[in-house]
């Protein structure tokens, strides 16, 4: 049988190349914001929560709140809309619900938005949970989603196995007691994710779907 019954999956960066979207729509926001983004390394912002993105620049809370309100606007009308899959996931996620696993997503993206993404991309279906972050403060780490996660009753007595590509996704897992898989196709290289000792690393979705179902 294979060694985990249940996976929680970041989203970008894992499933969605979203790069573009992601990166378009921080310089706009920054743009609003009356910063120049040219000077700013956006990848940076690939992954983590967009309000600890933001205090990076702005000190005050409520120049923060502004940033993610700009950041939302434009992501909401053309961001979510500049991203496409990485090859091979409709095939990993087909393979592991065809194995009877478990899946989730453990987004820093808020529910709301994430969504309308998974749909527009035709993976939705394949979720039995779809997790992310609240729209305000209250669920904004990724730590903070897998613990939500966690708590859904269909989790209970799953060995569960978190998947992502940044080190949120690492420390996350770490935090909440579950081991990790690291995919190098992402937006995170390897020297940032060994710290945390991922149980695999996975170049391509096809290698990672052999790990998840690897034997036991």
């Amino acid at each position: 049988m294979p060694r985990y019954d249940a996976v929680l999956f970041d989203v970008d960066g894992t499933l969605i190349h979203s790069r573009p979207g992601i990166e378009n729509t921080f310089a706009y926001a920054f743009r609003q914001m009356g910063v120049d983004p040219e000077g700013i390394d956006l990848s940076r912002y690939l992954g983590p929560p967009l309000r600890w993105s933001f205090a990076q620049h702005f000190p005050k809370e409520a120049d923060v709140e502004r940033a993610v309100e700009f950041y939302r606007e434009r992501y909401a009308r053309l961001g979510m809309h500049e991203c496409s899959l990485f090859p091979g996931v409709k095939e990993l996620l087909a393979g592991l619900k065809a194995a009877g696993l478990f899946l989730a997503t453990a987004t820093s993206k808020p529910r709301d938005v994430v969504l309308p993404i998974l749909e527009e991309q035709g993976i939705l279906p394949y979720f039995d949970l779809v997790g992310g972050a609240s729209m305000d403060k209250s669920v904004d780490t990724k730590t903070a989603v897998i613990r939500q996660d966690l708590a859904d009753p269909r989790l209970a007595g799953r060995r569960v196995l978190m998947v992502g590509d940044r080190r949120d996704d690492m420390q996350g897992a770490a935090d909440c007691g579950l081991p990790a898989a690291a995919v190098l196709y992402g937006y995170g290289a390897r020297e940032e994710l060994e710290p945390w000792h991922p149980v695999f690393f996975a170049p391509d979705t096809a290698a990672l779907a052999d790990c998840i179902l690897q034997s036991v």
